[in-house]
């Protein structure tokens, strides 16, 4: 059974204050931090040994994977609509010792991940935002693309993406997701840690039901 995570996502941390803000998530409970490459090598650098979930909205993610791992990323995620050759970008990533994710953006229909490349990947991410934003609003006609990934890949880690928080985490849960991506909901309350916490029960509740019905 995958176990929930809860990666915040640094996009919507107090820039000013960025090594103190991801400390403050993992002494909130956070196990990954979820960003882009401009801030990757800042926060490694503040914040040894936290897992580094980057999410990269770029094309010709091939040309970043070196740069993503020097600079101290755990999980390099891609997305699926910016490449032709996914299983030889996966390659890559993994000669880096560095986790493999492939991504779909809200209008592209799960199925463009073949078995071949959801198998070989570590994580498959859904968009339930379009990317590049913050504070945009939740897409929930993105959700059964989440229960759909999870039929095929039933011990995968299966993340979402996008306006997430505690008014909608049961929908993303149920559907399957294990790693959760929230930036303004988690770092915008007041008590961060038990939002994070809500957000991993949820998800484990989820998973134990769904793991009783297999």
């Amino acid at each position: 059974m995958p176990r929930a995570i809860i990666s915040p996502s640094v996009l919507a941390s107090d820039f000013g204050q960025l090594t103190a803000e991801c400390k403050r998530m993992i002494r909130g409970g956070a196990e990954w931090l979820h960003m882009g490459a401009p801030i990757l090598s800042s926060v490694s650098k503040g914040v040894p040994g936290i897992f580094m979930d980057c999410h990269m909205m770029v094309a010709q993610p091939e040309k970043w994977v070196n740069d993503i791992a020097d600079a101290g990323g755990a999980l390099y995620c891609f997305h699926i609509e910016a490449t032709s050759d996914p299983v030889s970008i996966i390659n890559a990533i993994h000669e880096r010792k560095m986790k493999a994710g492939v991504a779909i953006s809200p209008d592209t229909p799960s199925s463009a991940i073949s078995d071949e490349v959801g198998e070989l990947a570590d994580m498959l991410l859904v968009m339930t935002v379009y990317p590049g934003r913050g504070g945009q609003n939740f897409l929930e006609r993105c959700v059964p693309k989440v229960s759909e990934l999870r039929a095929r890949f039933p011990e995968k880690d299966i993340e979402v993406d996008g306006g997430v928080g505690p008014k909608n985490i049961d929908v993303c849960a149920d559907a399957g997701s294990n790693v959760i991506v929230a930036g303004t909901a988690i770092f915008g309350a007041p008590q961060p840690d038990q939002v994070i916490a809500t957000l991993k029960s949820t998800v484990n509740a989820a998973q134990a039901k769904i793991a009783s019905n297999q």
